[in-house]
């Protein structure tokens, strides 16, 4: 029988989906005139992909899969649990002519999915909003061991899970809203789609809150080498109502930074 995690979160991306890829949604533009790029903190951690096979994990519709070939990978696999999403993502790809094909496959079961694709790529890609959606993440970690070849980088932005701690906004600060420590999934009821702004009836989503050293264990125990970790105080979405819009596309804290929004990191399979 299906998980109930993963059942309840694939209802809310395969209906995100469509909005997603309407007029209210992502912006797709750059991607069609083929000028793809990733926010800068994404870009800053991938580094140049030129020439290298980049395996993308939970790559939604393929926006960013498209923007790493349109930067001059030599090959990008996308690879995502949604049908839905993979069917946009394949039309997008050629719509823009990018060299991207794509999978399916849970992101804690890749190499049962894919075992043809071990060892084939030099860069493994995740960033934003990934890992809040598995409740496992050594088997995360061990999916992306088994794309990359000995000495190849993961390269990972995601939210900081310090910030995930907050539910809401209280008197003008984030109210207590999470354990850290707790280790438990955590039912979350999401009834607007962050970037189309419309109501979506599959709001009911299961939501899992990995501390920081659960994800940098996950990485060593999978065979990863820590190269690099940063912090930073901006989100490229509004993670809490309370937080206000920065330059570029980021969403930072009203007055100061007082907490970690997002980290980076890049690792070698060694």
């Amino acid at each position: 029988m299906e998980p109930e995690w993963r059942r309840l979160n694939l209802l809310n991306w395969e209906e995100r989906t469509a909005l997603h890829l309407g007029p209210r949604g992502y912006d797709l533009a750059p991607h069609r005139a083929g000028r793809g790029r990733l926010d800068p903190i994404a870009a800053a951690v991938l580094g140049d992909p030129a020439g290298l096979r980049v395996a993308h994990v939970q790559c939604h519709i393929g926006d960013d899969s498209v923007a790493i070939a349109q930067a001059g990978a030599a090959e990008v696999l996308g690879v995502d649990f949604s049908p839905a999403a993979l069917e946009g993502a394949r039309a997008l790809a050629a719509e823009c002519g990018a060299p991207c094909r794509f999978a399916l496959a849970d992101a804690q079961a890749i190499p049962e999915a894919l075992p043809e694709e071990a060892g084939r790529f030099d860069l493994a890609f995740a960033s934003w909003g990934t890992i809040t959606w598995l409740p496992d993440l050594h088997a995360w970690a061990r999916g992306l061991a088994h794309l990359l070849r000995p000495g190849g980088a993961l390269a990972f932005a995601d939210c900081h899970p310090v910030a995930e701690v907050f539910d809401g906004w209280e008197a003008g600060r984030p109210g207590w809203g999470f354990p850290y420590f707790a280790r438990q999934p955590i039912p979350f009821e999401d009834a607007v789609d962050y970037a189309a702004g419309e109501p979506i009836a599959n709001g009911a989503t299961i939501i899992h809150l990995h501390p920081l050293g659960d994800i940098l264990g996950a990485l060593a125990g999978a065979g990863f080498r820590l190269d690099r970790l940063e912090e930073h105080d901006r989100l490229p979405w509004p993670l809490w109502p309370g937080l206000v819009k920065a330059e570029g596309p980021y969403w930072t804290w009203p007055d100061r930074p007082w907490l970690p929004l997002s980290l980076s990191l890049r690792a070698t399979r060694c």
